[in-house]
């Protein structure tokens, strides 16, 4: 039952979302999962949760969120996916991630339960690899009697594993095409995917959406007599001349500084997200939170990968999870904000084989003098040759290298003086912030 052996277990489930040639799609079921949690003594219910699904953002949200709370005093759970370098990552109370001796002894609890059943026939198949790490999150945020969890929706909404909870509040960030594969080619059928996660009566922290998301959503708030508040009445103003991401923002009549280690202006939405979900809680739930720890939460958010800086042997790498197009162009707007953005001259990128590979390269790659494509080590990898095809179209020059390390040197070479960004898939960027952090502790290296 040690750590080890439950990560080569976790490893081998593989968390495929596309069914390998020849092998039917897998069928997610909420009341398999139920069945689940039920043998496990239904933690999800033993919490009060907070639900936020959306195509991008929801991670950034929640993660500000979760620090708002902390910062308060509450005992905060935060799940999300997926992580950067260790699954631990997405298990989190406070600002610590679960231990490894509890994620062991938590795997094999779920495991073994999970296989007594199936034996039963009472589930047609063990979990998902999804599906099994959010039931020990649960059973981790009930054991340590959390004030309340924030829970980041892994994909869609209404088939979500996460969605068995039933929420105080919803939060639906920007929505736009992804995973159309599993939740439809249209806006409109995202937007009700996502749209799974409210509840009768229930209430919406939201933004306007794109006018096909936005009618969606709002048939379903009316169906479902659902409360919506708009975070405008929060967006975060710049303040001129400041350095870094400094806004003002005016909470319960009260005027804060809110300093955030996020960059890029569209943080701005997610932040505002995070600040009305903590209003909202405060006023009808009875959380106490102040303007002083809204403001503190922000400022300590912890969330890593999102045009995350890392200096190295004199070089600035500038890191982002940007895995969609909406993700591309969120990127090349903030490089015009991030000190020395506009200088860079080198791509680093690669992304999985169900993203719009050839779209997100007409996107960024105009931008560089040169991009470098690396293979990613995972089986949903994008092939070298569609993503040579997609760097053809772009007519601009292009190196491959091998491994995620080798890409890394090449880049080092052609620096020129600018930073180098790497962008494309959490993937990618995982393992190069893994091996930026390991080689440049060696050389004084620093992350901001």
């Amino acid at each position: 039952m040690s750590y080890s052996a439950a990560i080569d277990k976790l490893n081998a489930m593989a968390p495929e979302l596309y069914a390998r040639p020849g092998q039917p799609r897998r069928k997610f079921s909420l009341d398999e999962f139920r069945t689940l949690l039920a043998a496990l003594g239904n933690p999800h219910q033993r919490f009060r949760s907070v639900l936020i699904a959306g195509t991008n953002g929801k991670g950034s949200t929640a993660a500000t969120l979760a620090s708002i709370l902390t910062a308060s005093g509450a005992l905060t759970g935060l799940y999300t996916s997926p992580h950067l370098e260790r699954v631990n990552e997405r298990i989190r109370i406070g600002n610590s991630e679960i231990a490894d001796d509890d994620f062991a002894r938590l795997y094999f609890r779920v495991h073994e339960a999970a296989q007594q059943l199936v034996l039963q026939g009472s589930l047609p198949q063990p979990p998902s690899f999804f599906e099994l790490l959010t039931a020990m999150a649960f059973l981790y945020f009930a054991e340590a009697k959390v004030d309340l969890a924030v829970l980041e929706v892994g994909m869609g909404g209404r088939l979500d594993a996460t969605n068995v909870v039933d929420p105080l509040l919803s939060i639906i960030t920007d929505i736009s095409l992804d995973h159309t594969e599993w939740l439809g080619t249209t806006l409109a059928a995202i937007a009700r995917e996502k749209a799974g996660i409210l509840r009768k009566a229930g209430t919406l922290i939201r933004f306007p959406q794109l006018t096909a998301a936005e009618d969606e959503l709002a048939e379903i708030v009316k169906e479902l007599g659902v409360r919506r508040v708009c975070a405008l009445d929060y967006m975060p103003s710049l303040v001129a001349g400041s350095a870094g991401y400094e806004y003002i923002v005016v909470v319960s009549g009260v005027k804060i500084k809110v300093n955030t280690p996020l960059a890029g202006g569209h943080q701005r939405r997610n932040i505002a997200l995070a600040i009305t979900a903590a209003v909202e809680l405060a006023c009808e739930h009875g959380f106490h939170i102040t303007p002083f720890q809204i403001g503190e939460g922000i400022r300590k958010t912890q969330w890593p990968g999102r045009l995350e800086r890392i200096e190295r042997d004199g070089i600035s790498w500038i890191l982002d999870v940007a895995h969609n197009p909406a993700g591309a162009w969120a990127v090349r707007y903030a490089l015009s904000d991030v000190p020395g953005g506009l200088q860079a001259k080198t791509l680093v990128f690669s992304c999985l084989r169900d993203k719009p590979v050839t779209e997100m390269a007409q996107i960024l790659f105009p931008m560089f003098e040169r991009v470098i494509l690396t293979q990613l080590h995972t089986a949903r990898a994008a092939a070298m040759d569609d993503l040579t095809a997609a760097a053809q179209l772009t007519e601009k020059p292009f190196f491959v290298a091998e491994s995620v390390a080798s890409a890394l040197q090449l880049a080092s070479k052609h620096a020129g003086g600018g930073p180098i960004i790497v962008c494309g898939s959490v993937y990618l960027v995982g393992e190069a912030r893994s091996l930026l952090l390991a080689e440049g502790a060696e050389h004084g290296g620093r992350t901001s």
